[in-house]
């Protein structure tokens, strides 16, 4: 362990503890008022603002508890949510390998509505989010060991909780008032011995002698090594779907292997009188023809990028979290929380692939191999003779020139070191008035999370064209008169430093080359979000059936975002992404009114019937005022038995990166150009449509259809922008459902049932048009779409005519998604025999589940579909169960993802109906053993996937594959099984 993060950890929240002394908010926390005598539970529940006594949900809540987590052996609270069925495919460490910034970012997604549409809440509080722009929460920043519980409270929350809240609200709960000392320590590690998993931490509180305060830490330790690529046979080698070649949809599933990369370390070079696959070199420095994958006669020439990927990027962790309150008068206290957190995420990929037009791209990439110098033609001395002598004049310049590819891996592999570190600090005020009948709460949270992440493999497009134009140095030659340096052609860049540099043949890049074209990456990021607010909540009077509840408050959030990378990264000169700087900010003031009245109580078939509504008032910065409301019915014919119906009207704003970000590159994978096959002679809207574009035809030219290369398949870019027209986005919900307790059947007291339909429609989607549908599109008749398309109007290397080179994206409200579905949980606890039993269920059926790129466009269905970015099934469960005897306890938990097809639009590509092909169903079993021999001391040891269940083949160039997994990695599970064990200590 290193001791400058723990150190900066404990003084900056201590620091945030000596700020201001606050305690848990009302709106979160049940808390016991001593008024006159007697013990009276007040309550406020997630969903709702407002405070009574035995107050239930009137929305659906799922509850993780910190039993759950301790049984489970997960070192972040997101590998425990994502097992329940209501969730979708988040970010995790193992589908942020090629992220460019915010690499093992650790997110969550209800409903596979996006990240951007679930609110993540602390203690009933916003927190500070932790990719810059978003409004995302990276859960590595919140301590496991430190959650009492965590709410999940599905369908739209708008109005008691602000924007994002269209999918549902996910409310992290801490513990409070704790006293004494815990430490729990655990190691694990995969069955492949990678992947290791450290975790240490220590929970302490303490209270003041007259019981008017309490002060509680944690300080946490966790680090979860990397899994790699070639660790795993079904990823070790370059794969691609073989449909994706012959078009046959038999061949979706049947990797074509190896299907290695173009871009070799030895450099590919094209020539106007060499082969057309080029030529290469081989070990021993001799030319020879290339062949990507080898044939029967000739040897693999190109490159495995999969010896060089992560499944998953190891995550070091340092976490420190406080809390505090004190009762500075009567019913009227002091609070604080602060929390701290410093995350280390590395990303490893292959070496950079570089091609010359990245270089020269005024010319396609053509390379000068000689130049006129004050009237003489020299020829780069670098250049083998025997690549030289096949060049020409290629590009009008009347001076001999090639093209190339080049694996850059002389640079080392590429990646990036990720420094993470959030802090955030709550303070306030809160008490009792009138007696105890109302309750108000205010508050200031400030939260920012910096990021400084460091990249390395990049070169200086500019250096490295210096050091491409060599001309012999005439003024050293040997004793025969032959030169025998290489010097830069241009002065100035020697007097620079410039030194030639030799591509041709495998570690050819001298180090002092090296060096002058290298150019390691920089990123630095800010994020702040700052809150005030003040909520006030009581009963205004009482009817016949209760008292009337009320709750109203408001509250001022200021957002503020940036990103910028180093100055070659911006410009795009180290022949990687371009991806400017990202700045932007909005305020928004909002003010809120709550109400839940009682009708009727302790009558025959109306043992509750009450009605609730909520409506939330907001003035934006960006998208001026919006509105947001919901209304609910409880009725309870009977005390076991209990009906909840709510409907609302829930909105979410554009974050900052939909609205400011500037034009960044992208490589999109998995796409389907429909113009292959087409010829000049074939028939139809889409085929003529192709033979418009100048390439196209140029292509049919040449082959007789038109055709794609492997390159052509790997090199297609764009870019992805911002809108900063932007309006808000509605979400219109309903939740309908029935909670059974039969509390009064002895055999059955301890049993709860939760069956509960949703529907969400949410209107003017905030959504960037799908690439694969933007080409669709276009070729069948919305030529407004064909603007974001560009094609090569000519071959360029090792790319063909007509092939594509960008396709742009960028944010409209020109959307729509749909989600419907079934909820279904039961949980159960009986002692049984010599122990205690407990298990609880939770199923998800989706009913329909479907976006709308555009308006009047066909339904793009999600439900049953694995996609970029997202796994949805029909059908999800989880199943807990457990039995406790004496001092050992056991439990095991099941997890049910149901079959899913490849999606509907890809399919669709192959003349193949929506669900025809897909993969099974995956089911994973967890299990944990632990035994206690006193009250205050616990062993434990577990498996995570103990059968060691495969993920599915969702291979390259299918949809949904995360690159170097060969699966979907945040939707199954990408290591294997994983053992674990440890020990817990309480004083």
């Amino acid at each position: 362990m290193q001791s400058k993060p723990v150190h900066t950890a404990i003084r900056r929240a201590l620091i945030a503890g000596a700020a201001a002394m606050l305690t848990l908010p009302a709106a979160t926390i049940a808390q016991a008022q001593n008024d006159q005598g007697d013990d009276v539970e007040t309550v406020v529940v997630t969903g709702s603002r407002i405070l009574g006594s035995n107050l239930e949900s009137p929305s659906p809540i799922q509850t993780v508890t910190a039993e759950d987590i301790q049984t489970s052996g997960v070192p972040n609270i997101q590998d425990l949510l994502v097992k329940s069925p209501v969730f979708g495919t988040p970010l995790s460490r193992t589908n942020s390998n090629f992220l460019t910034s915010s690499v093992g970012v650790a997110t969550i997604d209800l409903r596979n509505l996006g990240t951007a549409r679930t609110l993540v809440l602390v203690d009933g509080r916003r927190f500070v989010a932790g990719i810059p722009g978003e409004s995302a929460v990276d859960l590595n920043t919140i301590p496991a060991s430190f959650i009492d519980r965590v709410d999940v409270m599905t369908g739209g929350a708008s109005s008691i909780y602000g924007s994002d809240a269209i999918a549902g609200v996910v409310n992290i709960i801490y513990k409070k008032n704790f006293e004494g000392f815990s430490f729990d320590a655990q190691y694990g590690e995969s069955a492949e011995g990678d992947g290791d998993e450290t975790q240490l931490g220590a929970t302490f509180g303490v209270s003041s002698a007259d019981g008017r305060g309490n002060v509680m830490g944690y300080i946490g330790y966790t680090d979860q090594g990397s899994v790699l690529s070639r660790d795993r046979s079904r990823s070790a080698v370059d794969q691609i779907s073989t449909a994706l070649l012959t078009g046959d949809p038999a061949d979706m599933f049947t990797p074509q292997r190896p299907f290695y990369s173009s871009y070799a370390p030895q450099g590919r070079f094209f020539t106007a009188n060499g082969p057309g696959s080029g030529i290469t070199f081989d070990a021993n420095g001799n030319v020879i023809p290339w062949s990507t994958n080898g044939t029967s006669t000739l040897a693999a020439t190109g490159f495995n990028r999969s010896a060089f990927r992560t499944i998953a990027v190891p995550i070091e962790r340092y976490l420190f979290a406080s809390r505090g309150n004190y009762e500075f008068a009567d019913h009227h206290r002091a609070f604080f929380e602060g929390t701290y957190a410093s995350t280390q995420a590395t990303s490893v990929l292959e070496p950079y692939p570089l091609g010359a037009e990245d270089i020269y791209p005024a010319t396609g990439g053509q390379t000068p191999a000689e130049f006129l110098v004050n009237g003489v033609l020299l020829a780069n001395p670098l250049i083998p003779a025997a690549v030289f002598n096949t060049t020409a004049d290629e590009d009008g310049d009347g001076l001999r020139d090639y093209y190339f590819t080049r694996r850059m891996a002389e640079a080392g592999n590429r990646g990036s070191v990720a420094d993470r570190d959030t802090f955030r600090i709550v303070g306030g005020l809160e008490g009792e008035l009138f007696g105890g009948g109302w309750r108000y709460e205010a508050f200031y949270a400030y939260g920012q999370t910096k990021e400084a992440q460091t990249s390395s493999g990049q070169v200086n497009v500019l250096n490295f064209r210096n050091a491409l134009e060599a001309i012999p140095d005439v003024d050293d030659l040997d004793g025969d008169g032959n030169v025998t340096e290489a010097i830069c052609r241009d002065a100035n860049a020697r007097s620079q430093g410039c030194v030639p540099i030799n591509v041709f043949g495998f570690n050819s890049i001298s180090p002092a080359a090296f060096d002058y074209i290298k150019a390691p990456g920089m990123l630095a990021t800010f994020t702040q979000q700052k809150i005030a607010g003040l909520n006030l909540t009581g009963h205004v009077f009482d009817l016949p059936a209760g008292p009337v509840g009320l709750a109203v408050g408001a509250e001022y959030r200021d957002e503020y975002s940036r990103s910028e990378f180093d100055p070659l990264q911006q410009a795009g000169l180290n022949a990687g992404n371009a991806i400017p700087r990202t700045e932007g900010d909005f305020d928004v003031k909002e003010g809120y009114l709550e109400v839940r009245v009682p009708l009727l109580a302790d009558k025959p078939m109306f043992e509750k019937l009450d009605i609730n509504g909520a409506v939330r008032f907001a003035d934006y910065s960006t998208v001026g005022s919006v509105v947001s409301w919901n209304g609910g019915l409880e009725w309870s014919p009977i005390p076991s038995l209990r009906f909840r119906a709510i409907r609302a009207l829930a909105t979410r704003a554009p974050n900052i990166n939909e609205l400011f970000s500037p034009p960044s590159q992208d490589f999109p994978t998995g796409l389907q150009d429909p113009c292959v096959g087409v010829t000049a002679t074939s028939t139809g809207d889409v085929d003529a449509a192709c033979r418009a574009a100048p390439g196209v035809n140029a292509n049919i030219a040449a082959n007789g259809a038109f055709t794609l290369n492997q390159a052509d398949i790997q090199g297609i870019s764009g870019f992805n922008r911002g809108n900063p027209n932007l309006s808000e986005e509605e979400g219109d919900s309903w939740t309908v459902g029935v909670v059974i307790k039969p509390s009064d059947i002895p055999v059955l007291e301890n049993f709860d049932l939760t069956l509960d339909y949703y529907r969400i429609d949410i209107k003017d989607a905030i959504v960037f048009t799908p690439r694969q549908f933007i080409l669709d599109q276009c070729y069948r008749g919305n030529t407004a779409l064909c603007q974001f398309i560009t094609r090569r109007p000519a071959a360029v290397g090792a790319n063909s005519a007509g092939s594509l080179e960008f396709i742009d994206s960028g944010p409209t409200n020109s959307g729509g998604e749909f989600a419907e579905g079934i909820d279904l949980t039961v949980s159960y606890a009986q002692d049984i025999g010599p122990g205690a039993f407990r298990g609880r269920l939770a199923f998800t059926h989706v009913l329909d589940q479907y976006r709308v790129p555009l308006p009047g466009a066909a339904k793009d269905y999600i439900v049953g579909e694995v996609e970029d970015g997202l796994v949805a099934p029909e059908n999800r469960a989880v199943l807990n169960l457990g039995y406790t005897v004496g001092k050992f306890g056991a439990t095991l938990t099941t997890t049910y993802l149901g079959k899913v097809a490849l999606d509907d639009q890809f399919l669709a590509q192959f003349g193949e109906a929506r669900g025809s092909i897909g993969v099974g169903s995956k089911t994973y079993l967890d299990a944990q053993v632990t035994y206690s021999p006193t009250e205050n001391y616990q062993i434990f040891v577990g498996a995570n996937n103990l059968l060691d269940e495969e993920p599915p083949p969702i291979i390259s160039g299918l949809p949904g594959d995360d690159t170097g997994t060969e699966t979907n990695a945040g939707a199954y599970d990408p290591i294997g099984r994983r053992w674990y064990a440890g020990v817990r200590v309480k004083l």
